[in-house]
């Protein structure tokens, strides 16, 4: 039973992960940089604003799956920021600060700041809270089906054009996180950190081992191949079918 129910968290994960749009709102370039390749690393697009007018102006122009927002910020302060947004949608917001008083968390949480983290801060922190805020905030789907290919995460089931393929659980993880941001690159560290929850490490093939068995299964007995390398960067599982290899 303990071994379903990781299985089940590895997906609701994976799913947080897959086309999920962070925004930065961070007048720090350092901060800005490292935050930015951390979460993107993490599998998650990021964009950036280095003040509260141009932040504000992205977030009321895009759909958001969560907004980080810095207080102290040249244009408008974060104050200004989280106050038209909590009046405009409801993305989950995370504020970055380096005031830490009572009176100053308080003051976020009330005006409709979902967490609160006090600079200096890990890294490893600021992902988990990421993770948290999305596992609350986006429902998780357990079904997915593009170009022939069915998954069903409940009974743990992979069908392409109504054939059953059989897959270890690793596989399945694999496949599924590809096939939810299907048509977009997903990097090697992202596979990496969220398949196998390890680290990159260039040294390493588990990833292209694990790819090459994964074709073998879904790809090779088929016509028209899915799973696309993109040479330097990571894989790409086709949204549209290919003769290409």
């Amino acid at each position: 039973m303990s071994s379903c129910w990781r299985f089940t968290d590895s997906l609701t994960s994976l799913w947080h992960t897959a086309l999920m749009k962070i925004l930065l709102i961070e007048d720090n370039q350092k901060t800005i940089e490292w935050v930015r390749q951390g979460l993107t690393e993490a599998g998650y697009v990021v964009d950036y604003a280095c003040d509260g007018r141009d932040g504000l102006h992205l977030a009321l122009q895009e759909h958001y799956s969560l907004i980080i927002l810095d207080i102290m910020l040249p244009g408008l302060d974060g104050w200004q920021v989280l106050r038209a947004l909590r009046t405009a949608h409801q993305s989950p917001v995370i504020c970055l600060t380096a005031r830490d008083s009572v009176e100053d968390r308080v003051k976020g949480l009330e005006a409709g700041a979902n967490d609160y983290l006090v600079k200096p801060f890990s890294f490893a922190e600021l992902l988990a809270r990421v993770r948290a805020q999305l596992r609350q905030h986006v429902p998780v789907f357990t079904r997915l089906t593009i170009n022939g290919l069915d998954m069903d995460a409940t009974k743990q089931s992979v069908s392409r054009n109504g054939k059953p393929i059989s897959l270890t659980r690793k596989e399945f993880l694999l496949l599924w996180l590809l096939a939810s941001r299907a048509g977009e690159i997903v990097p090697r560290t992202a596979i990496a950190s969220e398949v196998w929850g390890i680290n990159f490490d260039s040294e390493t093939n588990t990833v292209d081992v694990a790819i090459r068995r994964l074709r073998a299964k879904v790809d090779d007995p088929f016509e028209n191949k899915l799973i696309m390398t993109v040479r330097g960067m990571g894989y790409r599982l086709q949204a549209e079918a290919s003769q290409n290899g």
